[in-house]
């Protein structure tokens, strides 16, 4: 593994960086989606225009973390000036990559991806393609992490896939959503599985980072698809029917 690192594993920096992002990502997280927050100018969409709810975590989370209470944790983190600025950095680029819906962000990444990982270049030992290299591989790892629940076992992203139906239902219904998620909740899973979850989990196999373990996500990937496929019509009819039982209990 340590050769498609990007020497991302001799920085512990990076690692913890990437770790918190991931924790972190998706913190106050309004239930809608940036385009919702912007149609309904909030406080955050007023400030920060752009990648709303992920800007809006970084500096909650960053605040929180520069409080007093955190100051032991910080000495571990970082010693230098420099460190908290490169820390900073790495927080705010991994948490803007969750941003999966921004078009011009998306367009962004995808030429950074073929200029670093184009076939020609893949044996290139220069530093600077080393380090795009690692950018672009955090980029992803934090990706794979936001939708980790499609590449694991069937009942795993089952069990986060009816979660996820609740709180957009919710949207609709409280009038924060124009259609009703149930209504193309099936053929969206299996855009979203064709046209982003594998090949994401393609292009984690391709860079090398997981090692061997990297067939094994796009593996799941591509079997929960194919259940998918098979069971997602069922499944959506019987998420609907608990979350109009849950709306009548209340």
């Amino acid at each position: 593994m340590a050769g498609h690192s990007y020497g991302i594993t001799s920085d512990p920096l990076t690692q913890f960086s990437v770790v918190f992002s991931a924790i972190i990502h998706d913190m106050d997280h309004p239930g809608v989606p940036n385009t919702q927050l912007v149609k309904e100018n909030t406080r955050s969409a007023q400030i920060f225009k752009k990648s709303v709810a992920e800007q809006n975590s970084v500096e909650l989370a960053w605040g929180l973390l520069m409080g007093r209470e955190y100051e032991a944790l910080r000495s571990c983190i970082y010693h230098t000036e420099d460190d908290l600025i490169r820390f900073r950095q790495l927080v705010v680029n991994t948490v803007m990559a969750t941003d999966i819906v921004d078009k011009e962000l998306q367009a962004l990444r995808k030429a950074r991806w073929e200029a670093a990982f184009a076939d020609t270049q893949v044996n290139d030992a220069n530093q600077t393609n080393d380090d795009r290299k690692a950018t672009i591989v955090i980029e992803h790892l934090i990706q794979a992490s936001d939708v980790v629940h499609t590449m694991q076992h069937w009942h795993i992203y089952r069990s986060w896939n009816e979660k996820f139906f609740m709180e957009c239902y919710a949207a609709y219904k409280s009038g924060r959503a124009d259609s009703d998620p149930s209504e193309n909740w099936y053929k969206g899973e299996i855009g979203f599985f064709d046209f982003y979850v594998i090949p994401l989990a393609k292009k984690l196999e391709n860079c090398g980072v997981f090692g061997v373990s990297s067939h094994e996500y796009l593996s799941y990937a591509q079997s929960n698809r194919d259940e998918w496929v098979r069971e997602g019509q069922r499944l959506v009819k019987e998420y609907l029917a608990i979350c109009e039982e849950m709306i009548k209990d209340q």
